[in-house]
Parts: structure tokens; sequence; C-alpha cells
């Protein structure tokens, strides 16, 4: 048995005196569950340039750096069902505090793990963290849905999903200003250079060069953790509205039928695992990819990397503003047609990076952002479309699917680090093939979507 807010959530629209995307009863807690949204945001976008920082730190190639990739959204794939179960049986309310605990904790972790000057801690600190980010995602996304009329449900989704790349962007811009652009400037060949001397005078140089840079890494982790625990403590003691009944009653083999059984629920896990690697792909690789052409143009290795991740920021600022601009759109477009019209875009600027030369092939990537703005929050609300009750554990089949941001990153790396010419093309450039897949998946489930979405 549904509440009449639950149902509202994902069931086929209701007749209703009001169409108001957040209604004045649900107000204060929307911008208080929405600002859990830029939180993840920032631990995702502080995290994807540290592939290329743990490689150059630790002498790693791309694809062991990608580890920081599996460790990271290794999490989602480990706790989205616990933490739906979790969600079920208690509330949403108790799904946000429980994740923004796990997070707070995981960032505390680089302490131990900067002083160990090891990789494993830092793995173990990231799945912590984003064991975190499972529960809170698992619970804010659903729980946003739910306050308010059905007809309004993705509108809403989107603009509480605009303010994610405010964190991202925040979490860009510490990544170039206070750990890349703060890491020693030895580059990776003198790296390799000390480590392979052996004298004793090299590796307490080499040393004294990690410890600083592990440093650099580890004290915004710990800024965040800060806040993350203050936004904790207001939760906490802030009395939000509870959309979903109590319930011991789970009955997982059940709803596990139904959702497989539900092809458009199906088909959207499907999207969206594809969907967050391609953005993964393009936002991490970005810095491979700027930093083989800004080389090739004459720039120093320091240089091109720092240039590179500034055009990350530039492409997350597209981002930015394209969600704003797509929420609008969507009070007049179908989600499933505007879907797939930005996976055709995406499309578009993906065969462009590949096959342009010199900064057009960067530029082109960066356009790819602006594709991609819309894509998680309407995958997400498409799919989770007349699932009734079982939207809690369909949540967390579509946070499941985040795990495509490790296993396709990693592949795309190991193309790159073939460091062979493909017919002309390097391995960085034909390594984009990987994202060009995934839009190509994403546009034929915006394509198949739109019968399942009213009008």
């Amino acid at each position: 048995m549904t509440t009449q807010i639950e149902q509202a959530v994902v069931d086929t629209p209701q007749t209703s005196t009001t169409k108001e995307v957040v209604p004045k009863a649900f107000l204060a807690s929307f911008i208080l569950v929405t600002l859990c949204f830029p939180l993840w945001g920032f631990a995702n976008d502080i995290t994807n340039p540290l592939v290329k920082a743990f490689s150059k730190i630790l002498q790693m190639t791309a694809a062991e750096g990608t580890l920081v990739q599996v460790a990271f959204y290794g999490g989602y794939g480990v706790m989205a069902i616990p933490a739906a179960i979790f969600i079920k049986k208690f509330s949403y309310k108790a799904g946000l505090m429980l994740g923004l605990a796990f997070y707070a904790l995981g960032a505390f972790l680089f302490l131990p793990a900067a002083s160990a000057q090891a990789f494993a801690p830092f793995l173990l600190a990231f799945f912590v963290m984003t064991c975190g980010l499972s529960f809170l995602e698992t619970s804010a996304n659903p729980y946003i849905l739910s306050m308010g009329p059905a007809e309004t449900a993705t509108r809403r989704l989107n603009l509480a999903q605009a303010f994610n790349p405010v964190g991202s962007l925040l979490g860009m811009f510490i990544a170039t200003q206070f750990i890349i652009q703060k890491l020693d400037p030895a580059t990776d060949a003198e790296r390799r250079a000390l480590a392979a001397d052996g004298s004793q005078s090299a590796i307490d140089q080499l040393s004294a060069i990690t410890a600083n840079d592990l440093a650099v890494i580890r004290d915004p982790y710990i800024g965040i953790a800060l806040v993350v625990f203050v936004v904790l403590l207001i939760i906490a003691f802030k009395k939000m509205p509870r959309t979903e009944e109590k319930s011991t009653d789970l009955d997982l083999s059940g709803t596990f039928k139904r959702l497989f059984a539900n092809q458009n629920y199906r088909e959207g896990v499907i999207a969206q695992m594809f969907y967050v690697g391609a953005q993964i792909m393009c936002w991490t690789f970005i810095i491979h990819y700027g930093t083989e052409v800004f080389v090739s143009l004459g720039m120093t290795e320091q240089d091109a990397e720092a240039k590179s991740q500034m055009l990350n920021i530039y492409a997350m600022v597209i981002f930015c503003l394209s969600r704003f601009i797509c929420t609008f759109l969507l009070k007049y477009v179908n989600p499933g047609k505007l879907l797939m019209l930005l996976a055709a875009g995406g499309i578009v600027f993906t065969t462009a990076t590949i096959f342009l030369t010199g900064v057009a092939g960067v530029y082109a990537l960066v356009g790819i952002s602006a594709c991609m703005s819309l894509m998680f929050p309407t995958i997400y609300g498409i799919a989770l479309t007349g699932t009734g009750d079982d939207a809690k554990l369909g949540a967390a089949g579509l946070i499941m699917a985040i795990v495509g941001g490790t296993f396709l990153p990693m592949a795309q790396a190991s193309i790159i680090d073939m460091k062979i010419v493909f017919d002309g093309f390097s391995a960085t450039k034909a390594s984009f093939i990987l994202p060009l897949i995934c839009f190509v998946v994403i546009a034929i489930y915006g394509k198949r979507s739109q019968q399942h979405l009213p009008e």
C-alpha cells in the first residue's frame, strides 16, 4: 500500500489541480536535500583528475591509475541495493544521514592514507566515501521525485540535479588550483629516473616529492569531510516530510521480478550505465587528450596538463548552463525526445573529437559536456515511470548502473596505454570510440522510451 505522495512519484499522471514543480509544503525540505547534490558532484569531479595525478605521483600506468575509478564507482555497485533496502525499511532521511556519515568517514581516511604513502589506503578511502554517496544518491533522487505531482517529477529532479554541476565545478576548480598546480613540477620521466637510480639520496628525494604530493591531495578531502559533517548535523535536527510508509515487508523477489520484466526500466539501467561511463571517460581523459595535443604544439608537460584541466572546468561550466537550459526545455519537449537529440549531439561531438586534429579536437571534446547535461536525471526519471512502490529498489538499480564508471574508463585507459598509432590516429584519439558507442546506446533508449512517457 503506497502513500498518495509516493504513488505520485512514478505512476502515470493523475488529474491534479496543481502542476507546481515544487509545492510550497515541500520547499524547505527540497532546498535542504538539493544541497546534497553538489556534495556528490564535488566528490566525483575532484576525483577524476586524480587518475592522472596518482599515475604521476606513484609512477603507474594510466590503467593502474583508473583503479581510483574502480574503487570510487565500485562503492556504488556494492552499496546501492543495501541502501535501497535500508531506505525501504526506514526512511529517505535515514538514508541521507547514513550516506553523509560514510562520506565524511571516507574523506577523513585520506589523512592516514597520505601518511602511509601507499595507493591501497587511498583506494579504501575512495571506496568508503562512495559507499556513502551510494546511500546519498539512492535516497536523494527518489526523495526529490516524491516531493510533488507526477506531472512535474522529471522537471523537479532535473532542477535539483542542476545544482550538481555547481559542486562538480568547485571540485574541478580545487583539483586544478589546489592539487594539479601544487604538485611537485618533477615530470614523469624525472620521477622514474629517481626510482631507477636506487641511491639513498635519490630514494629520499623521491620520498619527499611523494609525501608532498600526497599531502596536497589529502587536504581538500579533509575540508570536504568537515563540510559534509555539518550538513549531516543540519539534516539530523531538521524535521523532514515522510513521503513513504515504513515497511518491513521487502518482497525482494517479487520486486526484482517486476523490475526485470519492465522493459523501459531494464533498458534505462543499461542506458544509465553507458551514460556514466561516457561521462567519466570524457571528463577523465580530457587531460590525457589535451596534454597530448598541447605538448605536440610545444608546451611543457606541466603547462599542458594545467591547460587541459582548465578546459575541463570550461566543460563543466557548459554542462551546468546546459542543465538549466534543458530543464526549461523539458516544459515543452518530451524527455525521451530531448534525450535522443542530445545523444545525437554527443555522437557528432565525439566523432569530431576522434577525427579533428589539433585544438579543434580538444574543443569538440569540451562540447560533449553540453550534450551530457540532461542525461543522468532524465534517464533516471524515465526509467522509474510507472514502477510504483518498486521505485525504491528500482532507484538502487539505476545507482548500481554507475559502475559503468569503473570498467569503461579502464578499457579506455588500456587503449591509451598502448601508445601506438591506429591508422593515423593516436591511441588516445582512438580510445574515444568507447564514448561514441555509449552515446549511440543512449540515443536508442531516448527513441524507444518515448512510448512510455505521458505527453
